[in-house]
């Protein structure tokens, strides 16, 4: 009998809010941002990891680099679901991949439209100093699924 590992991607389902859209009616660039963000730091939450233990291992993750490509719009209507997960690591950072995709859209017959794609390259940190510091392993084997 083999085991199967846990999947190390989250996911969280959102519908924009009157303050995410535009002038141009559609979800904007930096509400698109934000929830890039407030994924991940979620997905640190879900796992147990809030600012009151990263304090409590004297580190704290910062963004280093945003890259977001865009590909489709999002209207007020649509059901948006972000999926993220840690694709690489380093010592002191990761990549974080983080796709978003509409759901039940029925403008392409219920199916689900890639209409974001982001990685963000996160480096962990001594914190309050700032300096680059190791990931502890517990934190990467959570972020893993292990």
């Amino acid at each position: 009998m083999s085991e199967v590992a846990p999947d190390p991607r989250f996911v969280q389902r959102l519908r924009p809010t009157p303050a995410d859209i535009d002038e141009l009616g559609h979800v904007s660039n930096i509400a698109t941002l934000r929830w890039v963000q407030d994924v991940a730091v979620a997905h640190s939450h879900a796992l147990g990891w809030g600012w009151d233990r990263y304090r409590a291992v004297g580190g704290m993750w910062v963004v280093r680099r945003h890259e977001l490509d865009y590909l489709a719009q999002i209207e007020p209507a649509h059901e948006v679901e972000l999926r993220t997960w840690v694709e690489r690591w380093r010592a002191a950072s990761c990549v974080r991949r983080t796709d978003l995709v509409r759901v039940g859209d029925g403008g392409a017959g219920g199916a689900e439209v890639v209409v974001a794609r982001a990685a963000t390259t996160w480096a962990f940190v001594q914190w309050p100093a700032g300096r680059p510091t190791r990931i502890p392993d517990e934190l990467r084997r959570l972020f893993a699924g292990a």
